[in-house]
């Protein structure tokens, strides 16, 4: 392994994480053939296959599964001795790397902008997708921090709360019920609801809600997106609970508004997690500093 380059360790780190030589290659901004050269001299290098094929699609092998997370770990441990390096400097410089749940997307670029301007050094990766594929990018330890509202419950992380993620109850701004003050949970029930998907953090904690008061909301439809929703409630296809930060960039010409319901908001948190074993860089300690350090986002009421 002392034979093997720096370069084909990220060439091959990048084929195993998008299981594809093509996206590796877009990513990278080489050649395909570039790649599969720079794959095939570590694979002679190591001298046992790192990709078994199988149709059109690549799998790690086994050695690929270990090589990989050795990749990681090499890689993790260059970003931070040049974090060190440039913090022993009096600079803030380096990569964060971030996931955030798809709601999350609401806040989190608020946050960013003040951040990157006070530390102009850090360049900022960010991805934004569902809670099965931030589980997913966790459990690979492939970002520096997670931005979730629903704990992980099958793998050892630390988390602290860094926002208030408060769940209200959104209708159409002509509704009947807009003006009505301490709505009867009873009451609510009776309308027609638009529900996100079964499984996310948000319809778990309207049905435990639901549950403990012994009420049936009647669902008529199942979104996966929350601008879905809000474009459903518009319609005048129901009402829904969502996260009042989707409505932090609605106008005051919103065609929406905020029910005002016994036992709402339903006070939820968004969390900034991390595996417990990792130790977090000098950036992403600094971001999570930044994170509880700031006033909670005003939302629309």
């Amino acid at each position: 392994m002392k034979q093997a380059t720096l370069h084909q360790l990220r060439v091959f780190e990048a084929v195993a994480r998008h299981h594809s030589f093509t996206r590796a290659a877009e990513e990278l901004f080489l050649t395909q053939p570039t790649v599969s050269m720079q794959v095939k001299q570590l694979t002679k290098v190591v001298g046992m296959p790192l990709f078994d094929q199988v149709g059109k699609r690549i799998y790690l092998t086994q050695v690929g599964e270990a090589l990989v997370k050795t990749c990681r770990d090499i890689f993790e441990n260059l970003d931070q001795f040049e974090m060190k390096v440039a913090d022993l400097k009096g600079l803030k410089q380096g990569r964060l790397r971030l996931a955030v749940i798809t709601t999350a997307k609401y806040f989190i670029p608020r946050l960013l902008g003040p951040f990157c301007q006070r530390y102009p050094g850090i360049d900022i990766s960010l991805q934004v997708t569902n809670h099965e594929y931030i589980l997913g990018r966790l459990s690979e330890n492939l970002d520096d921090l997670y931005i979730m509202s629903q704990l992980p419950e099958n793998q050892e992380t630390c988390y602290k709360p860094v926002q208030e993620n408060p769940l209200v109850v959104i209708a159409r701004v002509d509704h009947p019920l807009a003006q009505e003050k301490n709505i009867p949970l009873k009451r609510i029930a009776q309308e027609t609801f638009i529900m996100r998907e079964p499984g996310s953090g948000t319809r778990k904690a309207v049905q435990k809600l639901f549950d403990h008061h012994q009420i049936s909301p009647k669902v008529r439809l199942d979104l996966g997106s929350n601008e879905a929703i809000k474009q459903a409630i518009a319609g005048g296809l129901g009402i829904s609970i969502l996260s009042r930060h989707t409505l932090i960039l609605e106008g005051v010409n919103s065609e929406l508004v905020v029910l005002d319901v016994e036992h709402f908001p339903i006070e939820r948190y968004w969390y900034a997690v991390y595996p417990r074993s990792k130790q977090l860089s000098i950036v992403a300690g600094t971001f999570l500093d930044y994170l509880l350090s700031s006033e909670p986002l005003i939302c629309q009421k």
